[in-house]
C-alpha cells in the first residue's frame, strides 16, 4: 500500500470513525515533449507520473461537500449545487462543482480526506491532479459514468474560469487517460490521444529544480497573447493551422519576438508527432535528441526557461546514460525532464544533483517515474 493512501485512509477513520467508502487517486503528469501547443490547438506528449492526489471518501445524502485537506491541515464545506467564490486550496474542488454543474451534472454530495504527493507548484500538475481526483470524488458519490475526456474538459473549466489560469487541456487529459508503462499523444484540437510505449530500457528522470512561479501571476498568459497576434497575422485561429512552409514563407513580415514565438510553437508541433513515431519504435537516442531541440526552441524562442533550468539540463545532458533532456511545465521555474538508461538512472540522479547544487547553491529534488494510469478508483 502506498504511503499516502495510508496517510489518508487513516485520517478518514480519525475523523470520521470509519473506513471509506471509496478511495481513489489521479496523477500528477510529466510532459515528454511539446510544450505551450496545447492552448494552440497542437500536440502534446505527456505522461502520468507515480504522484498523485488521494481522497477517501464516503457519499452524503445531500449537497454537501465537506473536505479536509492534509496538506494544508484545513476543511472547507460548500453546496455542490451552489459552490461561492472565495479565496485559497477550496477554489479547485469548487471550481469543480460549478464546472459539473454547468455542464448538467446532478451532484449530490460527499465527505472525504485528501493528500498529494505532487511536488506543489514544479510544473507536474498539481492543481489538474486535485481537480481530476475531486470530479472522480464527484462520479462515486453521484453515480455517473466516468468519461475520462469531458471530466479533463470540467477540469481545465475550472481552472480557466473559477481558478483563473489560462491554461490548456493537457494536464487534465492525461491525468484522466494515462496508461502504466506508456506515455500519451494527444491532439488538443479534437482530444484524442494514443497510448504509446516507453522504449525498452529507459527510465524518465524529473529534475526539480527548487526554483517556483505562480501560474496566474507569471508571463504564461502573455506568451498565450503573443501566439494570438501570431496566428491572427495569418488569418487562422490557432498556430496549429500553420504548416512549416507558409511560415517560412512569410515570417519576415512579423516582428522578431513575434516571429519567434510563433517558430517555437509550429516547430514544437513537428517534433512532438515525430518523437510519437521514433519512441514506437523504440528509438531512445532519436527521442533524446528531439527533447534536446525542445529545450532549446523554448530557451531561445519561447524565453520560458531560467538560469537553473538550463543549468540543470546542460549538466544532464553530459552525463553518461542521458538520451536527451529538456525543460519541463509552462516554465520559468519548476522541473526538466531527462530519459535515462533505466540502469544508470540512480547514478546519473545523484551525480547531477551534486554539481547543480555546486553550481547553483539549491538543492534539488529527483524523482525517477514511472508511467502510471489515469485517475481511478484504489
Amino acid at each position: 500500500m502506498s504511503a499516502c493512501r495510508e496517510q489518508v485512509t487513516g485520517e478518514f477513520n480519525r475523523r470520521f470513525g470509519e473506513s471509506p467508502a471509496f478511495i481513489l487517486r489521479a496523477p500528477g503528469r510529466v510532459n515528454l515533449i511539446g510544450e505551450h501547443t496545447d492552448y494552440n490547438d497542437g500536440f502534446v506528449f505527456p505522461m502520468a507520473i507515480d504522484r498523485a492526489t488521494w481522497i477517501a471518501l464516503r457519499p452524503r445524502e445531500d449537497r454537501t461537500v465537506h473536505l479536509y485537506s492534509m496538506d494544508h491541515g484545513k476543511e472547507t464545506t460548500f453546496d455542490s449545487s451552489r459552490p461561492e467564490r472565495g479565496k485559497g486550496w477550496q477554489e479547485y474542488p469548487k471550481g469543480v462543482a460549478w464546472a459539473l454543474n454547468e455542464d448538467g451534472y446532478d451532484l449530490k454530495g460527499w465527505e472525504g480526506v485528501t493528500i498529494c504527493d505532487v511536488p506543489l507548484g514544479a510544473g507536474l500538475s498539481s492543481s489538474a491532479s486535485f481537480e481530476l481526483a475531486v470530479a472522480r470524488a464527484f462520479a462515486c458519490s453521484s453515480g455517473f459514468a466516468w468519461d475520462g475526456p469531458r471530466m479533463a474538459l470540467a477540469g481545465q473549466k475550472a481552472e480557466n474560469q473559477w481558478v483563473g489560469v489560462n491554461c490548456g487541456i493537457m494536464d487534465q487529459m492525461i491525468s484522466a487517460v494515462g496508461q502504466r508503462d506508456h506515455a500519451v499523444l494527444i491532439d488538443c484540437r479534437d482530444l484524442s490521444f494514443r497510448h504509446v510505449p516507453l522504449p525498452p530500457g529507459t527510465s524518465v528522470v524529473v529534475m526539480d529544480t527548487a526554483t517556483r512561479r505562480g501560474l496566474v501571476d507569471s508571463a504564461y498568459n502573455e506568451r498565450r497573447e503573443q501566439c494570438e497576434v501570431a496566428a491572427r497575422h495569418f488569418g487562422v485561429k490557432v498556430l496549429r493551422d500553420v504548416s512549416a512552409d507558409d511560415f517560412a514563407a512569410r515570417e519576415s513580415e512579423l516582428n522578431d519576438l513575434t516571429r519567434r514565438r510563433a517558430r517555437h510553437v509550429i516547430t514544437e508541433n513537428a517534433r512532438t508527432l515525430r518523437a510519437a513515431d521514433v519512441m514506437e519504435k523504440g528509438q531512445a537516442r532519436s527521442l533524446g535528441r528531439l527533447m534536446n531541440e525542445s529545450h532549446d526552441s523554448l530557451r531561445d524562442d519561447f524565453e520560458v526557461t531560467n538560469h537553473e533550468l538550463n543549468v540543470i539540463v546542460d549538466i544532464a545532458r553530459d552525463m553518461d546514460g542521458c538520451y536527451g533532456a529538456r525543460m519541463t511545465g509552462a516554465g520559468f521555474g519548476g522541473c526538466a525532464v531527462a530519459l535515462v538508461e533505466r540502469s544508470k538512472a540512480k547514478d546519473f540522479a545523484g551525480m547531477v544533483s551534486r554539481q547543480y547544487k555546486d553550481t547553483t547553491g539549491r538543492e534539488p529534488n529527483f524523482y525517477i517515474c514511472r508511467a502510471e494510469a489515469g485517475a481511478g478508483l484504489e
